[in-house]
């Protein structure tokens, strides 16, 4: 890529409301929008931006097909290379449509995703998805439905918030609200299915945060509950369960945040909206098998996020990107409103959130200080030795603090 364009990449890297995620130990950030002149803009469908991870440098890349153009809301998920994005909010109104592109290939395409059996879910946004055994497995958000369909649906499973007088077909008019529901689809088969869950079956909700331990699918937040609660569903058993923990162990309500698995037992939770309606910048451990909350201190509490991604990236570094580190919310008498996000961030944060290996270590300080291995750098075999080249760069631009 010539330094034109990837100037231009890079200008448009601030961002909220996007996807993300890490392979091969590159980032890729696909979608949400960033203010220009003063609006909320859509970012372009067409194209996907990558980060290296070692060496820090951003590149654009442009994705040709039938793309998801000016959506919001969506939910995007990654089995190894290829991203799914599906749901969402475009020109037309909610959407329940699946769109897939494998990024790792030269030259990538977007695929509507139509040939599918089964019932696809309503149309949604907000939601979230766990990925496991090559099926997406989404809950909750918030959508509409015909009035057959929520007469179908159990009144704890959905939740109407308000209706449209709208002929649509044969339908007089549609419902609007939260849910609840568990929807799969295979991707090897092409199947949508919806499992019949037992156990405390969460609220109706959406801008939940959703994140995998094994075969249990946790979610936390996006209810208006003092604290962050938290569940998990079997995946195999569709079984849910509800932690009970003490209020005074627990975080903050939120919504709008992250969360990740970094072990088989640790759930790491960041920033979000808080209940109290500030932007956070706080960041918890939640070990399942001991039900217990750790607050996490960490060197970038000056820089809260809410709408931002984090992915899991080598070493168990949680590798936050962008977001807004100020949402404004005005409210009137008449309804809740989002005012442009004028504070979108294009920042990577990184998190420590385990012991680095002694390698690990060696590499970073050689990175560091390369001005004192000059010599011996040569005599590194040549993947070792381009390895530390990228760190050396990135290191230099970056200089990222990690906690201890």
């Amino acid at each position: 890529m010539d330094s034109a364009r990837r100037e231009a990449a890079v200008s448009r890297l601030e961002r909220s409301c996007h996807t993300a995620f890490i392979h091969s130990n590159t980032l890729y950030v696909w979608g949400g929008h960033q203010v220009v002149a003063g609006q909320d803009v859509m970012l372009p469908s067409d194209e996907i931006c990558l980060c290296d991870l070692d060496s820090g440098k951003w590149e654009c890349k442009a994705i040709t097909g039938d793309s998801p153009l000016d959506l919001s809301g969506f939910c995007g998920s990654n089995i190894n290379s290829t991203l799914y994005i599906f749901g969402g909010c475009d020109s037309n109104g909610h959407s329940n449509q699946m769109f897939s592109v494998d990024v790792a290939q030269l030259c990538c395409s977007w695929t509507r995703v139509t040939e599918t059996k089964g019932t696809t879910p309503s149309p949604r946004n907000q939601h979230s998805c766990w990925v496991h055994r090559g099926r997406l497995i989404y809950f909750g958000g918030y959508g509409c439905k015909t009035v057959g369909e929520v007469q179908n649906t159990s009144s704890s499973s959905f939740i109407v918030e308000e209706m449209s007088w709208a002929l649509i077909g044969n339908t007089l008019f549609r419902c609007w609200g939260w849910n609840n529901e568990v929807c799969v689809f295979d991707t090897q088969s092409s199947t949508w299915s919806a499992p019949e869950t037992r156990g405390p079956t969460p609220a109706p909700r959406g801008c939940h945060a959703s994140a995998l331990l094994g075969n249990k699918g946790y979610i936390t937040g996006g209810a208006e509950a003092a604290e962050l609660e938290i569940f998990c569903l079997d995946l195999e058993s569709w079984t849910w369960n509800r932690f009970d923990i003490l209020p005074s162990g627990a975080p903050l309500g939120r919504s709008m945040h992250t969360m990740n698995s970094i072990s088989d037992e640790v759930l790491f939770i960041y920033g979000g909206l808080g209940v109290d309606g500030n932007t956070l910048n706080d960041a918890w451990l939640f070990n399942a098998q001991k039900r217990e909350w750790t607050k996490l201190n960490h060197p970038h509490k000056d820089k809260p996020r809410v709408c931002h991604t984090a992915g899991l990236g080598s070493d168990s570094d949680v590798v936050v990107f962008g977001g807004s580190s100020n949402l404004c919310i005005l409210v009137d008498s008449v309804a809740v409103l989002r005012a442009p996000r004028q504070h979108h961030c294009r920042d990577i944060l990184i998190f420590q959130t385990q012991p680095y290996s002694l390698c690990r270590l060696c590499e970073d300080f050689i990175g560091g200080n390369p001005e004192l291995f000059t010599p011996q750098l040569d005599w590194l075999p040549s993947k070792l030795r381009n390895k530390i080249a990228k760190r050396a760069e990135c290191l230099s631009t970056m200089k990222p603090t990690h906690t201890a």
